[in-house]
C-alpha cells in the first residue's frame, strides 16, 4: 500500500490527537494557547491533504476511509475535553448531539457505501459549513477552557472567547442536526428500496405470512 501526502497528513492529525490531550492538561498558564495551536494545525491539515489530493490527483482508498475517522476523532477527543473542562448540562448535550450524530452519519454512509449508493450521501455544501463554525467554537472554547487540575490564572479575554465559543458549538449543534436530516432524506429512497426488498425475501422463504383481505 502506497501512502500518499494527504494520507501522511492525515495520519499526523491522527498523532496531534494524544498531543492535544496531553497539552490541554499541563500544569501552565500557557497551556491554552498551545491546545488552540494544536487543533489549529491538525483543521489545517484537514484542509491541505484534501486540497492535495485534488489538486495532484493524489487519492486512494485508505485515505479516503482515515480521513473522516481522523477529523472526528479530532472533534470528539476537543468535545470531551471541553466538557470535562466545563462541566454543564447544556455544553454535554451539545457535545452528545455533534458525537451522536457524527456517529450515526459514519454508520449511515457506511450502509450506503455497501449498497453501492455511497455518493446519494456525499459532503454537501451545509456539512462544509457546519465544519468551520464548529472548528472555530471548538477553537474558542479550548482556549477559554481550563480543566480543574489546572492553575487559576487568567485568560486575556477569556469570557468573551468562551461565549463565542459556547453560543458557536449551539449554532454547530443545530447545522448537526440540519445536515444529518439532509443526509437522511437523500438515503431515504434506499433505505425503503432496501426495507421493501427484505421484506417481499421474508415472505417469499414463508417467514412473513402474506398479506390477507378481510373482506
Amino acid at each position: 500500500m502506497k501512502l500518499t501526502i494527504p494520507t501522511w497528513l492525515t495520519l499526523l492529525r491522527i498523532l496531534l490527537i494524544p498531543v492535544l490531550v496531553i497539552v490541554f492538561y499541563l500544569p501552565y498558564s500557557w497551556t491554552n494557547f498551545a491546545a488552540v495551536l494544536v487543533f489549529s494545525f491538525a483543521a489545517i491539515t484537514d484542509w491541505l491533504d484534501g486540497w492535495i489530493a485534488r489538486r495532484y490527483n493524489q487519492f486512494s482508498a485508505f485515505g479516503a476511509f482515515l480521513d473522516p475517522v481522523a477529523d472526528k476523532l479530532m472533534v470528539a477527543v476537543a468535545l470531551f475535553l471541553i466538557v470535562q473542562g466545563h462541566p454543564t448540562p447544556w455544553m454535554a448535550f451539545w457535545a452528545a448531539v455533534i458525537v451522536g450524530r457524527e456517529i450515526a452519519v459514519s454508520a449511515l454512509r457506511e450502509w450506503m457505501a455497501g449498497m453501492g449508493q455511497r455518493a446519494r450521501v456525499k459532503v454537501a455544501p451545509m456539512g462544509k459549513f457546519k465544519t468551520i463554525v464548529q472548528m472555530v467554537a471548538l477553537g474558542c472554547l479550548l482556549y477559554s477552557v481550563t480543566p480543574p487540575s489546572a492553575p487559576q490564572t487568567h485568560i486575556w479575554m477569556g469570557d468573551v472567547v468562551f461565549h463565542i465559543g459556547d453560543w458557536l458549538l449551539a449554532v454547530a449543534a443545530v447545522l448537526t442536526l440540519w445536515s444529518g436530516a439532509q443526509y437522511l432524506h437523500a438515503a431515504w429512497p434506499t433505505l425503503r428500496e432496501d426495507e421493501q426488498a427484505a421484506v417481499d425475501s421474508s415472505r417469499k422463504e414463508g417467514k412473513i405470512p402474506p398479506v390477507t383481505s378481510r373482506e
